[in-house]
């Protein structure tokens, strides 16, 4: 006799097709409905997860609260997942995730006074190597999700027990049959797909049912089909029950259970590429968090209990928009403002205060009578990197004879460069900057009156770039010729999610097409070529630099969007074959196949050539990656119709409608040619790109502010 748990849950999106505004409404009425269907029904069971829903009826609701409370401690409402909100699970970095279950924890057991063991992410679109390990860190230890369906990631059982890594974290994972809710009355093909596919030795399954999407839960039709046909099946019994009694009942068998190493791969590769601003937004601010947390760890207790509350509330929002359709890009076009909104809140909130913190000190340090621009490194690694800064001069342009100094009072190899306006007094130097985790260091503007020059170490910058007509070219220095990547547009009609492809694979229909380069720079530290350019109707701008002692290329490429139904994919053959690939992934890398599958990718690839060499790619502003034996892809951006679902057939011309990343955007990479870079080092470059150095200008010691273009000034 097989068993058929029957879970009863509303699905619900807090932010999808309406705002989360409606979401907190749908809140308020699916836990209204279900509570009083729990009345009604005293012999079923409701499964509801994520905290912020229960704290939207917490605030909102006091007495529906209770009600819940109520219905939770007499065993009828079932409390799973534990985590803030059901997430994206690939983008998130890993201090996102795991405070993703540390704020559903806090919450839960504050007021309820529970924390399930269970995780819950049925509608995340696939899921990282690195979750078994972060949710075991946390004490979960079994999990449920429906994407990748059987038809798109082919898995040894409908249970089985998963870890991301060999010797890593096991958990005990079910994969939903058909859907998570039921839209349309029940069927007995909706229950016997949950009964396939079940491994030798089990023979309990879950089948989960309710209204969902927009919220609702189980009906009274869905209610009384169940109680219809409780034994209408031969050697099937149906059961009203919860996750927690599955996973109980399977406990014993556990030991036999399949065995899965690995990321759980891929419903929707378009939400890799949707709506860039959000990606941005997370990113951004999951650095400027961890940057702040870093400096608030060596402050005063007084601070830290100040700066508490404001980092408390920017981890709730940042979190909440982590959601898998606000974060996938897949919400609605206002749905996407708001959040764009909202994380914009998130970094300036984490901001102040890091710059409070970092301002506290640096303003107690001692006068000087110089000019100062102090630094301050807070991350986990040392900064051996350049800076650029823009320090006020006054309206005083920079002289032929003016010096920087470190603390030590040598002199600090620098170059003016193009600053970031077009005023005409206004300048902007580069300089090397080596500073150890969690110091400060200031650089003083001084007269350089002896005429004395600064060291200089490693190669020089200098190096030169071709373009071909066909959007191929070369970096070349020292003799070392590197391939450029190169530009292509790619044209692409799938829908929003990218639903049923698991690569781009439409026609080129152009690459770009470049002027001659200028030289723009060519100075002791850094040279750069600038190339403008376009592609198909976007303008590109690709400012190419080199700087000294260093073996990589740096690329900051502009592009103005103005493409329907085509993706800009930046594709890089590094002149050997490519054996293998290691992508960034949340909280670590992982191996994959260069097999032309499209893949989330945080951060940062390494290539291991088949002639033993490795080249690599630093990417934290791409958040998809592809690639075969010849070249590794970097899917830029990608223009769809906000919230464009198939079968949804569109109309020819679409014009009126709002597409997804139109505008400008920047872009900043790193490539290593063929060489011996490691995967640390691509870190190392990744974290220094993200997380740079704060600066503060000093003039406090100073004798006097200077008049423009003072003569004795700086002393």
């Amino acid at each position: 006799m097989r068993t058929v748990h029957l879970i009863f849950n509303a699905h619900l999106d807090p932010v999808w097709l309406w705002p989360w505004t409606a979401g907190v409404d749908e809140c308020l009425n699916t836990c209204y409905t279900m509570c009083n269907t729990l009345d009604r029904h005293p012999d079923i069971f409701f499964t509801r997860g994520e905290a912020w829903v229960y704290e939207q009826v917490r605030r909102h609701d006091p007495a529906l609260f209770k009600r819940i409370v109520k219905h939770i401690k007499a065993g009828r409402w079932s409390v799973v997942g534990g985590w803030w909100i059901q997430p994206d699970c690939n983008l998130p970095g890993a201090a996102n995730m795991h405070q993703q279950i540390a704020l559903g924890k806090a919450w839960f057991k504050q007021h309820l006074g529970l924390f399930p063991k269970i995780g819950y992410n049925v509608d995340s679109f696939g899921h990282t190597a690195s979750l078994p390990d972060i949710m075991a860190a946390h004490g979960q230890d079994s999990y449920v999700f429906m994407r990748p369906m059987a038809h798109e990631a082919t898995l040894p059982s409908r249970v089985f027990r998963w870890r991301g890594r060999p010797g890593g974290k096991e958990v005990t994972t079910f994969r939903i049959a058909h859907g998570y809710c039921t839209i349309y009355p029940p069927t007995f093909d909706h229950i016997e797909g949950s009964l396939a596919e079940l491994p030798n030795g089990v023979d309990h399954t879950m089948c989960f049912l309710g209204v969902g999407d927009h919220g609702g839960g189980p009906n009274e039709a869905i209610i009384a089909w169940c109680r219809e046909n409780m034994h209408a099946m031969p050697g099937v019994k149906f059961e009203f029950s919860s996750p927690e009694r599955y996973f109980k009942a399977i406990a014993p068998v556990r030991h036999k259970l399949p065995l899965v190493t690995g990321e759980l791969q891929m419903h929707a590769i378009g939400c890799y590429t949707a709506h860039r601003p959000v990606k941005l937004g997370v990113r951004r601010a999951e650095n400027m968090i961890a940057q702040t947390e870093r400096a608030l760890a060596t402050a005063k207790p007084a601070e830290r209990k100040a700066a508490a509350p404001t980092l408390a509330a920017a981890w709730e929002s940042l979190c909440f928009n982590s959601f898998h359709d606000t974060l996938g890009g897949s919400c609605t076009p206002s749905a996407a403002k708001a959040a764009d909104d909202q994380l914009a809140g998130v970094k300036a909130a984490a901001e102040t205060v890091l710059s409070e913190t970092f301002r506290r000190r640096v303003h107690a340090l001692p006068a000087d009578p110089r000019q100062r621009m102090v630094f301050a490194n807070y991350t986990g690694e040392k900064f051996a990197d350049f800076v650029e800064h823009e320090p006020w001069l006054e309206w005083t342009h920079w002289k032929p004879d003016w010096c920087l100094l470190d603390d030590r009072g040598r002199l600090v190899p620098h170059q003016i460069i193009e600053p970031e306006t077009l005023m005409p007094d206004t300048m902007r130097v580069l300089f090397p900057l080596n500073l150890a985790t969690g110091s400060m260091s200031a650089v003083r503007i001084a007269r350089n009156a002896n005429g004395k020059q600064a060291s200089l170490k490693g190669t020089a910058p200098d190096f030169t770039l071709t373009v071909k007509t066909d959007g191929s070219g070369q970096l070349t220095a020292n003799k070392v010729i590197c391939p450029l990547p190169e530009l292509r547009l790619i044209e692409d009609k799938s829908d929003t999610w990218s639903h049923g492809i698991d690569r781009f694979a439409g026609p080129q229909v152009d690459q770009a097409h470049w002027s001659e380069p200028v030289l723009v720079e060519s100075g002791p530290l850094r040279h750069l070529w600038r190339v403008d350019g376009r592609i198909g109707e976007s303008r590109v701008c690709a400012d190419w630099r080199r700087y000294r002692g260093q073996d990589f290329y740096e690329l900051r490429l502009r592009v103005n969007w103005h493409e329907h139904h085509r993706l800009l994919r930046l594709s890089w053959a590094p002149g050997a074959k490519i054996k293998s690939r290691e992508d960034g992934i949340s909280g670590g890398a992982l191996p994959r196949a260069s097999d032309g599958r499209e893949l989330p990718l945080r951060d940062r690839t390494l290539l291991q050539l088949a002639d033993g060499r490795r080249a690599g790619l630093i990417a934290p502003e791409v958040f998809a990656v592809s690639g075969d034996h010849a070249a590794v892809h970097l899917t830029l951006l990608r223009s769809c119709p906000f919230a464009h679902h198939e079968p949804r057939v569109l109309p020819e011309t679409l014009d009126h409608y709002a597409w997804v990343d139109q505008g400008e955007h920047v872009f900043t990479l790193r490539v290593f040619p063929v060489g011996q870079i490691t995967a640390r080092e691509l870190d190392r470059h990744a974290l220094h790109l993200q997380r740079p150095p704060l600066v503060a200008d000093l003039t406090r010691g100073m004798p006097c502010r200077p008049f423009k273009d003072q003569p004795d000034w700086p002393r």
